[in-house]
């Protein structure tokens, strides 16, 4: 067979598999005769009520001068990480305020930071394309800095998201610039899986923010400027397990449904959406109508313990709390009193459903307390 017939048997396969792709996206659409919201009104559910004093700033961490870009809980101890575009990790008692270790970073583009499951590491990575380690009981040079612990190279982008594998220590993920995520081994620092790149399922176009499910740590999602989340799993590195459409932009944030099931996104078209993995239906999109038609982008997503809410950060300065189930913002924390100055970076709920943390281009963090019978909601 010729190299003219191959290629034309080729093209064909891709025609092929395009109108198939057509047809079953089509079918999955006729399917899809109502969402969650029309559902649960046909059910005579009601909205949360939800007013200012049931959620209200407890406490203002500050200590950075520069923009705060992203934040982690530890899993168990009442601490936060957050890192700065003044380069700097600071390790922060969320109970006292207190600044526990003030980590001075080797490059001061930092754009992501997390918690190792214990609660004994850290990690962040940036425009110098590395994920750096840090081990929180290490000491310190002599000039009183941290050193690091261990650097994962091998990203041909900057590293824009990372986060460690649940109940493990010596493996994180990374998102990357490059289009691609990793799986890495602490311990050796090697690269244990490469998501994407080269493969045509993978994204194509800069990887921006990773989720881990919970309830299945081999699978992962991640969020991308090419307007679509995937599904991975660790196991199949070659090829995503399922692609989600429905953004017009790209997509900033990605989260995991408490129940593993689901997920979240959040974009720059202004939309945080909702999709279940095992159909690839998308289920809601939550969406505030501007009078002056301003759409802000989100930023970052976070749910509540049992999922009922949805938080999201926008670059306005606004921080919504959706209904899940009815998609109704049911209150704005940035038009409180002691809201944040400037967009909202990054946002993250204690391990507990206790509080929740917002961190800002304004250099603060802020801690939100929920009322007792909030707690779990």
């Amino acid at each position: 067979m010729s190299v003219a017939e191959l290629k034309e048997r080729h093209s064909a396969a891709i025609d092929t598999v395009n109108n198939l792709r057509h047809q079953l996206k089509q079918k999955r659409l006729s399917l899809l005769d109502t969402d969650i919201c029309e559902y649960a009104r046909s059910q005579g559910r009601t909205p949360v009520t939800f007013g200012p004093t049931d959620l209200v700033c407890c406490r203002t961490l500050q200590g950075h001068t520069g923009k705060v870009y992203s934040l982690d809980w530890t899993s168990e101890k009442s601490q936060i990480v957050s890192a700065s575009q003044d380069g700097r990790l600071i390790v922060w008692n969320a109970l006292t305020r207190q600044k526990i270790h003030a980590i001075k970073l080797p490059c001061a583009w930092v754009m992501t930071c997390a918690f190792s499951p214990t609660g004994q590491s850290v990690a962040c990575g940036g425009l110098d394309s590395v994920c750096s380690i840090f081990h929180l009981n290490s000491p310190t040079d002599k000039d009183g800095n941290l050193p690091v612990s261990r650097m994962l190279s091998g990203h041909k982008g900057y590293v824009s998201s990372c986060q460690y594998v649940p109940d493990e220590d010596t493996h994180l993920i990374t998102g990357s610039g490059d289009q691609t995520c990793v799986l890495w081994d602490i311990t050796t620092g090697l690269k244990t899986s490469v998501f994407g790149g080269e493969f045509q399922s993978g994204h194509t176009a800069d990887v921006y923010s990773i989720s881990i499910n919970a309830s299945n740590s081999r699978m992962f999602v991640s969020g991308s400027c090419d307007a679509t989340a995937r599904l991975w799993d660790t196991r199949v590195a070659s090829r995503a397990v399922r692609t989600f459409h429905g953004h017009e932009g790209d997509v900033n944030a990605v989260k995991f449904f408490p129940d593993g099931n689901r997920f979240g996104t959040g974009s720059d078209d202004g939309t945080c959406r909702l999709f279940d993995i095992r159909t690839g239906h998308q289920l809601q999109v939550y969406y505030q109508q501007h009078s002056d038609n301003d759409i802000p982008p989100v930023t970052s997503i976070a749910f509540s313990a049992s999922g009922r809410l949805l938080f999201a950060g926008y670059t306005n300065g606004d921080c919504y709390v959706w209904d899940t189930l009815l998609a109704k913002v049911v209150l704005d924390l940035g038009s409180l009193q002691d809201s944040h100055d400037d967009r909202i970076s990054c946002l993250g709920l204690s391990a507990d459903g206790s509080a929740l943390c917002t961190g800002s281009w304004d250099t603060n963090l802020k801690i939100w307390a929920f009322g007792g019978h909030r707690k779990t909601t």
